[in-house]
């Protein structure tokens, strides 16, 4: 009997019939919404845990990027775990581990334990219940006309969520004190499991071939590609935009990490109130829904390596323009609108990216591979800042790094090419 071409293959059955799309972007967008928006928050903490407990800045940056570290480190195997058996699984797990973690954040009086609850459960706790999951699930489930979109509505509820949480643990933080703080969000993370229950139709299928008219290879498995992981993750990392993409996504986190953990101590050392880093912190959030939805939109429509290149020279001008002179209440609050719209829209296109060259079968695991990369950037950009502020005093050398970084990733990005499969098992002929 002779098997059928793709040519003649029946288009691969909607999956939205299983889980709808509004319950998926619900639930997708409220795990996240609850994430993102806890861990956004930490910057607040950091001097005041370091004066009662008589820290260092160093010491207190080393547990957060041991926390993105682990967080990046982990992401493959809950992503594998979730290309697998789906992910309800994995986000009741994180729902649990966020919750410890929090608890030992709050508890801990050694410099040991803080980094292990701080850095080592919070870090597993964020790769089991933010983007790397759920974005799997988009990819299973939403169609390639509407990815982009759907992706971005979902980053745009983690900067919801930092919208929401930041001003929330800053009136808890001065309400009932920074421990009790830390407990309220402990709770407020086992929100997450409700949520991860709303999708437990994901159940991850091979889906079919598809026709070869349609532009979607995204939702097809071709019959010479590769059947498992390990294979999917061999050609992704031979492939050349997917390494632009993967170093592209370093500077990413570390101008995220540097700025959202460090920003309020800078303001704090120029002899600004309180008040205006946490306005910064919510204004990034709050101009970062656009941002996120409006890449995401356009995504659809225009390149999106090109739109990643504009995003990263955007920012390193962004941020030349702020440290430019002393910064006041107004040049905050302009410079958190500015980098807000730039702030998580990277994550749209860059998963879409993925999803257009490698196909959504292994999507959560080789999304996670690159937000590896966004990790380790994220790592040293908490590290370096607070190693570099201890000896100098300063955290300007750090922002020149930030600048330098954001011109090398929009170069980077510029010959990523978002049709193109990898050559060898997946042919080179594109999407």
């Amino acid at each position: 009997m002779s098997h059928p071409t793709p040519t003649q293959a029946p288009a691969a059955a909607p999956l939205p019939s299983i889980l709808p799309l509004w319950q998926l972007l619900f639930c997708g967008a409220f795990v996240v919404t609850l994430s993102m928006g806890i861990r956004h928050g930490f910057g607040l903490w950091l001097q005041p845990i370091c004066m009662e407990r008589g820290w260092s800045r160093e010491s207190y940056s080393f547990a957060l990027a041991i926390q993105n570290l682990m967080w990046g480190a982990a992401g493959p195997l809950v992503g594998w775990w979730a290309d697998r058996k789906g992910a309800t699984s994995p986000l009741w797990l994180g729902a649990l581990l966020y919750a410890a973690g929090l608890w030992g954040m709050a508890s801990s009086t050694s410099l040991t334990l803080f980094t292990l609850s701080t850095g080592v459960l919070i870090g597993c706790a964020q790769a089991c219940s933010t983007y790397a999951v759920i974005y799997g699930v988009i990819g299973r489930h939403v169609s390639a006309q509407q990815r982009s979109w759907a992706m971005g509505i979902t980053a745009a509820a983690g900067s919801f969520g930092q919208f929401l949480m930041v001003p929330l643990s800053s009136t808890l933080i001065a309400g009932v004190g920074w421990q009790a703080a830390l407990w309220a969000l402990a709770g407020t993370a086992l929100l997450i499991v409700p949520l991860a229950w709303g999708l437990r139709a994901d159940r991850p299928t091979p889906p079919p071939a598809v026709s070869a008219s349609q532009p979607d290879r995204a939702t097809a498995i071709d019959p010479h590609g590769p059947n498992s992981a390990l294979g999917a993750l061999r050609e992704a990392l031979t492939h050349p935009s997917y390494q632009l993409l993967t170093a592209g996504y370093f500077v990413c986190g570390f101008q995220l990490a540097f700025i959202g953990v460090h920003l309020p101590s800078y303001l704090k050392d120029h002899a600004l109130a309180p008040t205006v880093a946490t306005t910064a912190l919510a204004l990034i959030g709050l101009f970062n829904i656009f941002g996120t939805y409006g890449i995401g939109w356009l995504g659809q429509r225009w390149s999106k390596p090109y739109l990643l290149s504009a995003i990263y020279a955007l920012r390193a001008v962004a941020m030349l323009a702020f440290i430019a002179t002393p910064p006041t209440a107004l040049s905050v609050s302009l410079f958190a609108a500015a980098m807000g719209v730039l702030w998580l829209s990277t994550v749209p296109p860059t998963n879409a990216i993925v999803a257009q060259m490698l196909g959504v079968r292994h999507l959560s695991m080789l999304g996670a591979v690159v937000f590896l990369s966004h990790q380790l950037g994220s790592f040293c950009g908490v590290w370096l800042a607070g190693h570099l502020y201890d000896l100098t005093g300063s955290y300007q050398v750090v922002w020149w790094i930030a600048i330098a970084l954001g011109v090398t990733a929009a170069v980077l990005n510029l010959p990523v090419r978002e049709h193109q499969p990898p050559k060898g098992r997946l042919g080179a002929t594109p999407a």
